[in-house]
């Protein structure tokens, strides 16, 4: 095994809104939270408290598109919903997870949408960048790495080789292949073998403004939320059987996982773009 890995990127994704359909972009800007935009805006219940498609799967048929100054989001039955990327509305409070957080409440139009499609009282809420919400530093070390409204880390990461293999298996039992937007990585990376990026340590990219160092601190332990299909808003039990015969990681005491969650050491500001080409250290 060589002492780096050439590698590059395949795709990338954002998710504006949290466990809401993700976009595929042409490029995307690197801030302290990760990408642009991604994970900024979050479905909250009434008292704050972060919604997702592990009880809210209908989440998954919101489809958000961005434009120069709003974001779009379109569901069915719904007219489009029209959120400004430049105007908020009252300060609020938010939680993700064990974190409440600094959030802005983006009005009663936005909520009432919503609301009328989940059917129960919601808001969409804006994560407010003053607020600092720092990712577990059992995992980063002396990385303070920022998060939005991200379950916990700035990035993931994974592999179209880690895909592959999974939809391989999946084949194998007489089963529908799954796409990436299940796993709702932010980069798909080519060049790596199957779940070559569980043994990762760093990559760097020559992206336009500099170089982008990422660090790949803590294997993504998987949820329902895989098993949501975009296409209907319908949980059901795959990919996440085939995943648990193979994929228990002692790192994570057993947990299925599936890509790697990162952090940011070199390269805010900088523009991540598919096709741009990295190397990779192992961790070992």
């Amino acid at each position: 095994m060589t002492d780096r890995l050439a590698c590059s990127i395949a795709t990338l994704h954002l998710h504006p809104v949290k466990s809401c359909a993700g976009l595929t972009v042409d490029e995307a800007l690197l801030i302290e939270t990760g990408l642009q935009f991604d994970r900024a805006w979050m479905v909250a219940d009434a008292d704050g408290g972060m919604l997702t498609q592990r009880d809210r799967p209908r989440l998954a048929l919101v489809q958000p598109r961005l434009r120069a100054d709003d974001m779009v989001l379109r569901a069915p039955g719904m007219l489009a919903l029209h959120v400004s990327l430049d105007a908020v509305e009252a300060p609020t409070r938010a939680r993700v997870w064990d974190d409440e957080v600094k959030a802005y409440d983006m009005g009663p139009l936005a909520a009432q949408w919503f609301s009328d499609f989940l059917g129960e009282k919601v808001r969409l809420v804006r994560f407010d960048p003053d607020q600092q919400r720092l990712s577990d530093r059992r995992w980063t070390g002396e990385v303070a790495a920022e998060n939005a409204f991200s379950d916990g880390f700035p990035l993931l990461v994974a592999s179209t080789a880690s895909l592959a293999e999974l939809n391989r298996r999946l084949a194998a039992r007489g089963l529908p292949a799954v796409g990436p937007e299940r796993f709702r990585a932010n980069l798909w990376l080519d060049g790596l073998e199957g779940h070559d990026e569980d043994q990762i340590d760093e990559i760097r990219f020559d992206a336009e403004g500099g170089p982008v160092r990422l660090k790949l601190v803590k294997p993504c332990a998987r949820c329902t939320i895989p098993n949501v299909d975009p296409a209907s808003g319908v949980a059901g039990h795959e990919p996440g059987d085939t995943l648990a015969g193979y994929r228990a990681d002692a790192r994570v005491n057993g947990a299925i996982t599936f890509g790697m969650n990162a952090v940011i050491l070199e390269g805010t500001d900088c523009v991540l773009r598919p096709g741009q080409t990295g190397s990779a250290s192992w961790n070992f």
